[in-house]
């Protein structure tokens, strides 16, 4: 079987809608001590209803009305009401839901996520098309990297996969012909850049 018909699955299974439910079941699986199991569980739901649910209801609601056209791939005008939506959500997860005295590590990985679709908001009414999938895994790796520094845990090999995760999704915008290489660079550094100015305040 050829490994590049495989390299689409990619853009599906990291998909940047997927990044904050992915961090956040990675955080309470290595902080859930800390937490009691009602805690866990409404923080799970919050997340998934306001970063997942609601994004995609949004997506089959632009694409019934032809507003948007590809769940992995989508141009530069179909890209604005779904990137401000987000920021939206994102401001009210950590407005509403994610107490920064609670979940402090997850506050920031949100707000660095808020941030990064901020600038990503800002480019594209720019006509620059970053790539969303560049930005959702690189902040997920740069969060999980924090984690392994705040909880001193050795997570060398699951980073290691994480960067291998990202070479493979690059691989896959490239391989569908969705971003260029500078796009694919610039969502690393849009995606990665506010996780790491944010560790300041958390490590």
């Amino acid at each position: 079987m050829d490994f590049k018909k495989c390299l689409p699955l990619f853009s599906y299974i990291f998909h940047p809608i997927f990044s904050s439910i992915y961090g956040t079941l990675f955080f309470f699986g290595i902080a859930k001590n800390y937490f009691n199991n009602p805690q866990i569980y409404i923080t799970l739901i919050q997340v998934t209803i306001l970063t997942v649910l609601m994004p995609l209801s949004m997506y089959f609601l632009f694409r019934s009305l032809g507003l948007l056209s590809s769940f992995t791939e989508a141009s530069i005008a179909e890209r604005r009401m779904p990137i401000a939506i987000q920021a939206i959500l994102l401001f009210v997860l950590i407005k509403y839901s994610i107490s920064k005295e609670m979940f402090t590590e997850l506050y920031y990985f949100f707000l660095g996520g808020l941030l990064s679709t901020l600038v990503v908001l800002s480019a594209v009414l720019l006509k620059f098309k970053a790539s969303l999938h560049m930005i959702g895994i690189s902040a997920l790796t740069a969060f999980i990297y924090g984690l392994s520094l705040y909880y001193q845990l050795p997570f060398t090999y699951l980073i290691g996969i994480c960067i291998i995760c990202m070479g493979f999704v690059a691989s896959s915008r490239l391989y569908k012909k969705a971003h260029t290489p500078i796009e694919l660079i610039a969502g690393i550094f849009i995606g990665m850049v506010p996780q790491l100015l944010l560790f300041k305040y958390w490590l």
